[in-house]
């Protein structure tokens, strides 16, 4: 399943930008835009993530969000957020592994969906979020090579979908001669020169 491949790179990804953070930037600020909490800073934006990691084996379990309740309220990120993120992160990536028919309905707080439309929604917000993160604290950073080229496939054709969402801001423009990920950057308006 194409989707399912995406989201491990975009998994993949996010997981790698956190294991380069030092932990000294968790107190800089985030964009408000990026999370519902006031003031965020990094850590606030490590524990949403974190929180999203922790839903992942219970959606694709086919739960609801009445069944899981609150089980994954307050903070998942105890003493040490990036060690506690990547505990969740790993059981997410062997939840995704297991035998899923990509037509299962999961249910999301914000409605009902194909296992397979699941993994497109969760991967777009994990790859966009490792390189605004990583641009965020100054990482010398590019998305890998194959995960650009898996968003260009399925994200690709959706970006006007997604953009009157409200996932993707205006179209920005880029270079003529600009590689693949800045291309699909621009595209998505995250691109900024």
């Amino acid at each position: 399943m194409k989707e399912r491949d995406l989201f491990l790179k975009s998994d993949a990804a996010l997981r790698d930008v956190f294991d380069r953070v030092d932990p000294d930037l968790l107190t800089v600020p985030a964009p408000a835009d990026w999370t519902q909490k006031p003031n965020p800073t990094l850590r606030d934006i490590v524990a949403d993530h974190a929180y999203d990691e922790a839903w992942v084996p219970d959606v694709l379990a086919g739960k609801t969000v009445d069944e899981v309740g609150d089980a994954w309220s307050g903070d998942l990120l105890g003493d040490d957020p990036f060690e506690a993120y990547d505990a969740l992160n790993d059981a997410a990536t062997v939840a995704a592994n297991q035998l899923l028919d990509p037509d299962d309905t999961v249910h999301l707080s914000y409605g009902d969906f194909p296992v397979s439309e699941y993994f497109v929604h969760i991967s777009t917000y994990r790859a966009f979020q490792a390189w605004s993160i990583a641009k965020l604290v100054e990482l010398d950073y590019s998305l890998p090579d194959d995960l650009v080229e898996a968003l260009w496939e399925t994200v690709g054709p959706r970006i006007d979908e997604f953009r009157q969402m409200g996932i993707f801001g205006p179209e920005v423009a880029v270079p003529e001669d600009a590689d693949r990920e800045t291309q699909l950057l621009g595209a998505t308006g995250f691109w900024r020169a």
